[in-house]
């Protein structure tokens, strides 16, 4: 009989471990100007069952519309896109209930910010307007200090209405973090940057830049696993180039597309990410489209296409894959809603789960620990 309970009570502890490893946080970054948003929302996810529960929010802040979270998941930090009135932001963050409170906030240093970063010293903003890239130093409390460095991009392209000027669309980090690359959509440049995050000035040192196809506008990229391949989406033609990585430069080594052969309408590619596996690369398109692409990755980094999903929605801005693999949500900007895909984690095909957050204008998604 004793050994019955103690049997029972570990059936119980550890079914309640797994409970509790199921829940995620969702962090979600909104626009504010276009319907009734208090700025940053906090839910719990459940990664068994592809339910949210809202948590918290943030008091009021203007357009959080993209965030990074800090690597101990105690900060926030995020873009405020108000034009000429930029700014960044930086927010205690208490995972368990929620809690997003403002400790400070900077001038972004270029109008209408787009994409935020950070890690243990520094943020690093793409500002999309101002044609700049902005770097802040990180206080032990969370708080920000004024801008350390800041880029500014030249040049212009083909696209009279949208390359009239450099538009710096990203910031992101090589996984050895020893370089910071940034699309720019309005000169179809990707630069590559040594980063030197204890620097007083010289933070981000440019190594190396790449052109690609006039007028394609690379907006957003990703890495593959290994941090040999870079995948870059291109907003205005669809276009998704890939690149071999290495000491800090590109080389091109195959050029696909996120655009069906039949398809006539607007093109506005927006956001890509690979499965917690690297097996698969999923890309969305948005002007008339709203489908999300999926590839495989096959020989040599290169990608085959797979498939085109509807998204169920308007304006697939961002869109994330749980932890786990089993979920893939994309924020829809102009839908005010999340859709929730299930993933075959064997083909990368996905399903429509039925399950909707409705939020407004949601355009930036993270998941972190909820403990």
């Amino acid at each position: 009989m004793k050994n019955f309970y103690i049997s029972f009570l570990m059936i119980i502890v550890l079914t309640a471990a797994q409970g509790q490893k199921s829940q995620l946080n969702l962090i979600v970054g909104t626009f504010t100007n276009k319907c009734d948003s208090k700025g940053i929302y906090v839910y719990n996810f459940d990664t068994t069952t592809a339910d949210f529960k809202f948590k918290n929010a943030s008091e009021s802040t203007i357009n959080p519309s993209y965030v990074s979270v800090s690597e101990q998941n105690n900060f926030i930090y995020s873009i405020n896109s108000n034009g000429n009135d930029s700014k960044v932001s930086s927010f205690k963050f208490t995972p368990k209930t929620g809690e997003v409170k403002l400790i400070n906030d900077q001038v972004s240093a270029g109008a209408d910010p787009c994409y935020i970063i950070n890690d243990t010293k520094n943020v690093i903003v793409a500002n999309y307007s101002g044609g700049t890239i902005a770097v802040f130093g990180k206080n032990e409390d969370g708080s920000l200090s004024p801008a350390k460095q800041v880029i500014l991009h030249t040049g212009k392209s083909v696209n009279a209405k949208r390359q009239e000027k450099p538009h710096p669309h990203m910031v992101y980090f090589s996984p050895n973090k020893k370089y910071v690359l940034s699309n720019d959509l309005g000169t179809d440049q990707v630069h590559i940057y040594k980063y030197n995050p204890d620097a007083k000035d010289k933070i981000l040192v440019v190594n190396d830049s790449v052109t690609l196809k006039a007028g394609s506008g690379p907006r957003h990229l990703t890495f593959s696993k290994n941090g040999k391949f870079v995948y870059v989406l291109r907003e205005l033609d669809g276009g998704l180039s890939v690149f071999a990585f290495a000491k800090g430069k590109l080389k091109m080594i195959q050029e696909t597309t996120v655009i069906a052969n039949d398809y006539k309408g607007v093109i506005g590619s927006a956001d890509i990410h690979f499965s917690p596996d690297g097996r698969f690369l999923y890309a969305t398109n948005r002007g008339d489209a709203n489908t999300i692409s999926t590839f495989k990755v096959v020989k040599n980094g290169t990608l085959e296409a797979v498939g085109i999903t509807n998204t169920l929605g308007k304006g697939p801005r961002n869109f994330a894959i749980d932890p786990t693999g089993n979920y893939l949500l994309v924020a829809h900007q102009n839908s005010n809603n999340i859709v929730v895909f299930k993933r075959n984690s064997s083909t990368g095909e996905l399903t429509d789960t039925g399950k909707r957050l409705e939020l407004c204008s949601p355009v930036c998604l993270v998941f972190t620990p909820s403990d």
